[in-house]
Protein backbone atom coordinates (compact mmCIF):
# COMPACT_ATOMS: atom_id res chain seq x y z
CA UNK A 1 0.00 0.00 0.00
CA UNK A 2 2.76 2.25 1.15
CA UNK A 3 4.49 1.75 -2.40
CA UNK A 4 1.44 2.76 -4.44
CA UNK A 5 0.67 5.43 -2.65
CA UNK A 6 4.42 6.84 -3.66
CA UNK A 7 3.91 6.06 -7.48
CA UNK A 8 0.59 7.49 -7.09
CA UNK A 9 1.82 11.16 -5.08
CA UNK A 10 4.27 10.78 -7.83
CA UNK A 11 2.57 10.86 -10.71
CA UNK A 12 0.30 13.44 -9.40
CA UNK A 13 3.46 15.59 -8.62
CA UNK A 14 4.89 15.14 -11.96
CA UNK A 15 1.21 16.30 -13.93
CA UNK A 16 1.30 19.10 -11.38
CA UNK A 17 4.97 19.66 -12.71
CA UNK A 18 3.97 19.89 -16.38
CA UNK A 19 1.30 22.24 -15.27
CA UNK A 20 3.11 24.71 -13.60
CA UNK A 21 5.72 24.56 -16.56
CA UNK A 22 2.81 25.56 -19.00
CA UNK A 23 1.58 28.09 -16.95
CA UNK A 24 5.03 29.64 -16.44
CA UNK A 25 5.47 29.34 -20.49
CA UNK A 26 1.96 31.04 -21.04
CA UNK A 27 3.11 33.22 -18.18
CA UNK A 28 6.14 34.48 -19.94
CA UNK A 29 4.37 34.86 -23.88
CA UNK A 30 1.97 37.53 -22.55
CA UNK A 31 4.53 39.59 -20.61
CA UNK A 32 6.13 39.66 -23.79
CA UNK A 33 3.32 40.40 -26.01
CA UNK A 34 1.88 43.02 -22.81
CA UNK A 35 5.28 44.77 -23.12
CA UNK A 36 5.47 45.06 -26.55
CA UNK A 37 1.61 46.75 -26.78
CA UNK A 38 1.95 48.77 -24.33
CA UNK A 39 5.82 50.23 -25.27
CA UNK A 40 7.48 49.63 -21.78
CA UNK A 41 9.76 46.85 -23.25
CA UNK A 42 11.71 46.85 -26.23
CA UNK A 43 11.79 43.28 -27.73
CA UNK A 44 15.37 42.89 -27.82
CA UNK A 45 15.66 43.61 -23.72
CA UNK A 46 12.49 41.14 -22.83
CA UNK A 47 15.68 38.53 -22.16
CA UNK A 48 18.03 40.56 -20.67
CA UNK A 49 15.95 40.42 -17.54
CA UNK A 50 16.93 37.89 -14.68
CA UNK A 51 13.25 37.33 -14.08
CA UNK A 52 12.81 36.49 -17.79
CA UNK A 53 15.83 34.32 -18.10
CA UNK A 54 15.81 32.17 -14.99
CA UNK A 55 11.64 31.73 -15.81
CA UNK A 56 12.86 30.66 -18.88
CA UNK A 57 14.99 27.89 -17.35
CA UNK A 58 12.42 26.95 -14.96
CA UNK A 59 9.92 26.08 -17.89
CA UNK A 60 12.62 23.69 -19.42
CA UNK A 61 13.65 22.24 -16.09
CA UNK A 62 10.18 21.83 -15.23
CA UNK A 63 9.50 20.04 -17.90
CA UNK A 64 11.67 17.61 -17.91
CA UNK A 65 11.54 17.58 -13.65
CA UNK A 66 7.61 16.31 -14.74
CA UNK A 67 9.05 13.74 -16.80
CA UNK A 68 11.49 12.24 -14.25
CA UNK A 69 8.63 12.27 -11.96
CA UNK A 70 6.35 9.96 -14.21
CA UNK A 71 8.87 7.87 -14.70
CA UNK A 72 10.77 7.30 -12.12
CA UNK A 73 10.61 7.08 -7.79
CA UNK A 74 12.56 9.43 -7.24
CA UNK A 75 14.72 12.38 -8.67
CA UNK A 76 18.20 12.09 -9.49
CA UNK A 77 20.83 13.52 -7.54
CA UNK A 78 21.54 16.47 -10.77
CA UNK A 79 17.75 17.29 -11.12
CA UNK A 80 17.34 18.26 -7.45
CA UNK A 81 20.59 20.39 -7.48
CA UNK A 82 19.45 22.16 -10.78
CA UNK A 83 15.89 23.08 -9.21
CA UNK A 84 17.53 24.53 -6.47
CA UNK A 85 19.69 26.46 -8.22
CA UNK A 86 16.89 27.79 -10.69
CA UNK A 87 14.03 27.95 -7.52
CA UNK A 88 16.82 30.16 -5.67
CA UNK A 89 17.04 32.67 -9.01
CA UNK A 90 12.83 32.92 -9.84
CA UNK A 91 12.19 33.17 -5.84
CA UNK A 92 14.51 36.05 -5.61
CA UNK A 93 13.98 37.55 -8.82
CA UNK A 94 10.33 37.76 -6.82
CA UNK A 95 11.19 39.11 -3.96
CA UNK A 96 13.45 42.27 -5.61
CA UNK A 97 10.72 43.11 -7.98
CA UNK A 98 8.25 43.08 -5.08
CA UNK A 99 10.64 45.63 -3.05
CA UNK A 100 11.11 47.15 -6.61
CA UNK A 101 7.42 47.70 -7.22
CA UNK A 102 7.02 48.84 -3.15
CA UNK A 103 9.97 51.63 -3.46
CA UNK A 104 7.54 52.84 -6.36
CA UNK A 105 4.94 53.25 -4.92
CA UNK A 106 7.11 55.11 -1.74
CA UNK A 107 8.01 57.62 -4.49
CA UNK A 108 4.91 58.02 -6.41
CA UNK A 109 5.90 55.91 -9.03
CA UNK A 110 3.36 54.12 -11.43
CA UNK A 111 4.27 50.51 -12.39
CA UNK A 112 1.68 48.42 -14.27
CA UNK A 113 1.71 44.92 -13.11
CA UNK A 114 -0.01 42.31 -15.15
CA UNK A 115 -1.41 39.03 -14.04
CA UNK A 116 1.43 37.35 -15.77
CA UNK A 117 3.83 39.73 -13.89
CA UNK A 118 2.13 38.49 -10.79
CA UNK A 119 2.57 34.64 -11.48
CA UNK A 120 6.23 34.89 -12.46
CA UNK A 121 7.07 36.95 -9.59
CA UNK A 122 4.88 36.12 -6.72
CA UNK A 123 2.44 32.89 -7.39
CA UNK A 124 4.97 30.65 -9.01
CA UNK A 125 7.05 30.77 -6.53
CA UNK A 126 4.83 30.89 -3.82
CA UNK A 127 3.88 27.32 -5.08
CA UNK A 128 7.95 26.34 -5.75
CA UNK A 129 7.92 27.12 -2.12
CA UNK A 130 5.43 24.32 -1.17
CA UNK A 131 6.02 21.95 -4.00
CA UNK A 132 9.98 22.04 -2.84
CA UNK A 133 8.85 21.08 0.97
CA UNK A 134 6.04 18.09 -0.13
CA UNK A 135 7.66 17.24 -3.55
CA UNK A 136 8.14 13.27 -3.09
CA UNK A 137 11.07 11.47 -4.20
CA UNK A 138 13.34 14.85 -3.36
CA UNK A 139 16.93 14.34 -1.95
CA UNK A 140 19.00 16.38 -0.26
CA UNK A 141 20.82 19.28 -1.14
CA UNK A 142 24.37 19.57 -0.68
CA UNK A 143 25.45 23.20 1.44
CA UNK A 144 28.00 23.83 -1.56
CA UNK A 145 25.43 24.77 -4.00
CA UNK A 146 24.86 28.15 -2.24
CA UNK A 147 28.00 29.89 -3.49
CA UNK A 148 27.02 28.37 -6.67
CA UNK A 149 23.79 29.82 -6.56
CA UNK A 150 26.03 33.30 -7.00
CA UNK A 151 27.38 32.68 -10.23
CA UNK A 152 24.59 33.34 -12.53
CA UNK A 153 23.43 36.63 -11.28
CA UNK A 154 27.41 37.64 -10.80
CA UNK A 155 27.76 36.89 -14.38
CA UNK A 156 24.35 38.43 -15.77
CA UNK A 157 25.41 41.47 -13.63
CA UNK A 158 28.58 41.68 -15.10
CA UNK A 159 27.01 40.85 -18.59
CA UNK A 160 24.72 43.90 -17.56
CA UNK A 161 26.72 46.34 -16.77
CA UNK A 162 28.75 46.20 -20.10
CA UNK A 163 25.64 46.41 -22.30
CA UNK A 164 24.10 48.82 -20.38
CA UNK A 165 26.13 51.89 -21.28
CA UNK A 166 26.27 50.47 -25.30
CA UNK A 167 22.73 50.56 -25.76
CA UNK A 168 21.66 53.30 -22.54
CA UNK A 169 19.49 50.42 -20.87
CA UNK A 170 19.66 48.91 -17.76
CA UNK A 171 16.83 46.05 -16.85
CA UNK A 172 16.94 47.54 -12.84
CA UNK A 173 17.03 51.04 -11.63
CA UNK A 174 19.97 50.16 -9.03
CA UNK A 175 21.92 49.03 -11.84
CA UNK A 176 21.98 52.81 -13.97
CA UNK A 177 24.54 55.04 -12.98
CA UNK A 178 21.88 57.76 -13.80
CA UNK A 179 19.38 57.15 -11.36
CA UNK A 180 21.29 56.15 -7.99
CA UNK A 181 22.96 58.18 -6.21
CA UNK A 182 26.61 57.06 -6.50
CA UNK A 183 28.86 54.19 -6.16
CA UNK A 184 27.86 53.34 -2.71
CA UNK A 185 24.30 52.71 -3.37
CA UNK A 186 25.67 50.66 -6.44
CA UNK A 187 27.49 48.35 -4.18
CA UNK A 188 25.08 48.61 -1.49
CA UNK A 189 22.18 47.34 -3.58
CA UNK A 190 24.08 44.75 -5.46
CA UNK A 191 25.26 43.36 -1.95
CA UNK A 192 21.72 43.07 -0.17
CA UNK A 193 20.71 41.50 -4.23
CA UNK A 194 23.05 38.93 -3.85
CA UNK A 195 22.96 38.78 0.00
CA UNK A 196 18.96 37.72 -0.86
CA UNK A 197 19.98 34.77 -3.08
CA UNK A 198 22.43 33.37 -0.72
CA UNK A 199 19.48 33.92 2.18
CA UNK A 200 17.19 31.87 -0.26
CA UNK A 201 19.62 29.47 -1.63
CA UNK A 202 20.04 28.45 2.34
CA UNK A 203 16.56 27.73 3.08
CA UNK A 204 16.02 25.75 0.04
CA UNK A 205 18.87 23.55 1.51
CA UNK A 206 17.77 23.27 5.09
CA UNK A 207 14.45 22.79 3.51
CA UNK A 208 15.51 19.29 1.58
CA UNK A 209 17.82 18.22 4.49
CA UNK A 210 14.59 18.45 6.84
CA UNK A 211 12.58 15.41 7.36
CA UNK A 212 9.32 16.57 6.29
CA UNK A 213 6.38 15.05 4.60
CA UNK A 214 7.73 14.81 0.91
CA UNK A 215 10.50 12.37 2.03
CA UNK A 216 8.07 9.19 1.21
CA UNK A 217 9.55 6.12 0.74
CA UNK A 218 10.10 3.83 -2.13
CA UNK A 219 8.96 -0.11 -2.13
CA UNK A 220 12.71 -0.74 -2.28
CA UNK A 221 13.04 1.46 1.03
CA UNK A 222 10.25 -0.41 2.19
CA UNK A 223 11.03 -3.74 1.69
CA UNK A 224 13.13 -5.49 3.63
CA UNK A 225 16.43 -6.71 1.87
CA UNK A 226 17.40 -10.21 1.22
CA UNK A 227 19.87 -10.64 4.25
CA UNK A 228 17.57 -8.82 5.86
CA UNK A 229 14.55 -11.06 5.16
CA UNK A 230 16.43 -14.00 6.22
CA UNK A 231 17.67 -12.75 9.63
CA UNK A 232 13.81 -11.57 9.56
CA UNK A 233 12.60 -15.13 9.18
CA UNK A 234 15.24 -17.10 11.10
CA UNK A 235 14.10 -14.98 14.42
CA UNK A 236 10.82 -15.84 13.40
CA UNK A 237 11.42 -19.39 13.82
CA UNK A 238 13.69 -19.51 16.62
CA UNK A 239 10.43 -18.10 18.43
Amino acid sequence: MGGDAAVKARTVFGLLRLGAAAVCLVALIHRLSWGLASNTIASQNFFAYLTNQSNIAFVVLLTIAGIIALRRARDPRWLTVALALVLTWTITAGLVFAILVWQAGIRGIRIDVPWSDQVLHFWLPAVTVAAWALAPGHRSVPWRVIPVTLAYPVLWGVATMIRGPLIGWYPYYFLDPRQVSGPMEFVASSAIALGTFAVVATLLVLISRMPLPRRLRTDAEESPSAPDAARIGERVGQT
